[in-house]
């Protein structure tokens, strides 16, 4: 029954992002080739609520569900790490033609052909895994 508001939240989500054709790959090849603000507004929309939500977890103003604080350590300055990660995600977003989280939502939509998609983010997942002490962090 606990899982039950998770599995709620995460369908409110995937529906909202149905929605606003988050998933859609027209709107994703309109955002890469910089021809509409749709996909940025999103994004950056994520991105400023997700920065709002951090700050307050930090400052102890909210607490898990637990009643639990989080201790969020501060990211390296190795910056380009950062970057080579962006790059591949982005490489994969734009190969795919889709977020990798959206492929959940496109495979709840009917679009069964994401199920591979989903299953080469998993390999990736688990190879990243394996091979993680052998990478340079």
């Amino acid at each position: 029954m606990k899982l039950f508001k998770y599995i709620i939240i995460g369908f409110l989500f995937g529906f909202g992002m149905w929605k606003l054709e988050a998933v859609s790959t027209f709107r994703i090849i309109e955002m890469f080739h910089f021809q509409s603000f749709h996909m940025y507004g999103i994004i950056i929309s994520g991105v400023i609520v997700g920065m709002i939500i951090t700050q307050l977890f930090k400052k102890g103003k909210i607490k898990t569900i637990q009643g639990e604080t989080i201790k969020i350590d501060d990211k390296s300055r190795t910056w380009w790490r950062y970057i080579l990660g962006g790059i591949i995600f982005g490489m994969g977003w734009a190969l795919t033609g889709v977020c990798s989280g959206m492929m959940f939502v496109l495979v709840g939509s009917g679009y069964t052909v994401f199920i591979v998609f989903i299953g080469a983010a998993l390999l990736g997942t688990f190879a990243y895994g394996y091979f993680r002490k052998a990478l340079p962090h």
